[in-house]
């Protein structure tokens, strides 16, 4: 069987997210079926710049297809659209689509190949409905198109373009239950099928956590974030009163960022931003943290936030995100605030052994639930009655 994995971006240095989600799965999906992701040449989800050459790459042996971006994303028009869409459910679908295509990503290269080459693919799984790559490429190969919506609640999904779309694919791949209930909420009329799978969590056979403090001589607790470093993610929120409370004495301990900045960073010396790491001494970072904290109100799933309970640390979450206060409150290994006030109290106040105790009760939570072997069986069965081999 061979099964094409489409999403918008895919790469070694892409470690987050949807596309990290997808490629996993298609890796781990390899031991069963012939997998190859579909993706473009873009690494910047702003600009959809090119960055990689076009052709195939072998990422751990799985084949990654990557097509052209036809141009960049004109983000001051993206903005102007997306500002003039936004709370309007009801405008045109030309209105939409125009707004979709500023979205992108653009690639006549990957539609004329999903269209050329759909009878070369037994199914095509596409990794989150938000980006062109999918509301355009999905229909092309509807009738072996399987979707991964990631989907929560936030202004895009109200928009009408999406009442005929969800109705094309097989059958949609839930990440969470929370994700399948916000959909059938959003569709009503609409016979959502398919199951949740989610995905598997595999922490390193060894952590460092030792070595990571030493490495960049963190002598003090520190709060970890770990993601792409947007305001949209509410880094803008987090970096502007972690600097006002460490005016305090009470709050003595450093902030360290990973992942790739799309908006300006202060400069402050407790702020530590260390940019794209290996993936070894991301697990180590986690290892090491006092907190993990996620300040971002629209997570479908959050990778990170289940990483951290595999390497055993607690983690703290805004309680705008639905889902993230849905996993701590069913993992008993995180906390959540609504404002500054009460994170800094969660921060200050809650001991050594009761942080222990969270990290345990994460970790054995993501043993259970997101195991890579429940993972494969879920997409072994959704596929059982799948089509023939392709030719």
């Amino acid at each position: 069987m061979r099964v094409g994995f489409v999403v918008q971006r895919c790469g070694r240095e892409v470690n987050g997210g949807a596309e990290l989600h997808c490629l996993q799965v298609a890796q781990r999906m390899a031991k069963h079926w012939e997998t190859e992701v579909l993706t473009t040449c873009a690494i910047d989800y702003m600009t959809w710049e090119n960055f990689y050459p076009p052709g195939v790459e072998e990422i751990q042996e799985t084949r990654v297809r990557r097509f052209a971006v036809d141009q960049p994303r004109d983000v001051e028009s993206f903005n102007f659209l997306s500002g003039n869409l936004q709370g309007k459910e009801f405008a045109t679908l030309p209105q939409q689509e125009d707004w979709m295509c500023a979205q992108g990503p653009i690639s006549s290269g990957l539609m004329n190949y999903l269209t050329n080459e759909k009878n070369a693919y037994d199914a095509f799984i596409f990794f989150g409905y938000l980006y062109a790559s999918t509301y355009f490429g999905l229909p092309l190969v509807q009738e072996k198109a399987y979707l991964a919506p990631l989907a929560h609640e936030e202004w895009p999904i109200h928009l009408t373009m999406w009442d005929k779309f969800f109705t094309l694919p097989k059958q949609l791949i839930f990440n969470t239950s929370f994700e399948r209930d916000f959909l059938r909420q959003r569709f009503p009329g609409q016979d959502l099928r398919g199951p949740v799978v989610g995905v598997g969590i595999e922490a390193p056979s060894a952590l460092n956590p030792k070595a990571f403090r030493a490495r960049y001589q963190l002598n003090d607790s520190f709060l970890l974030y770990v993601g792409r470093i947007d305001a949209s993610k509410g880094c803008a929120w987090l970096l502007e009163n972690f600097i006002e409370a460490r005016k305090r004495d009470h709050f003595k301990r450093k902030l360290v960022l990973i992942g790739t900045e799309v908006m300006p960073l202060p400069f402050h010396d407790d702020v530590i931003h260390l940019g794209f790491v290996e993936e070894q001494q991301k697990w180590d970072a986690m290892a090491a943290c006092e907190w993990l904290v996620m300040p971002s109100p629209h997570e479908s799933l959050s990778l990170v936030l289940l990483e951290t309970w595999a390497a055993g640390r607690p983690v703290i979450v805004t309680a705008k995100a639905d889902v993230l206060t849905g996993h701590c409150g069913r993992a008993h290994g995180g906390l959540w605030y609504r404002d500054w006030q009460e994170l800094e109290t969660i921060v200050t106040t809650v001991g050594a052994e009761e942080k222990a105790v969270l990290g345990q009760q994460g970790q054995k939570y993501v043993a259970t639930e997101y195991s890579w072997q429940r993972v494969e069986q879920d997409y072994l069965e959704l596929f059982a009655t799948a089509a023939a081999p392709a030719a």
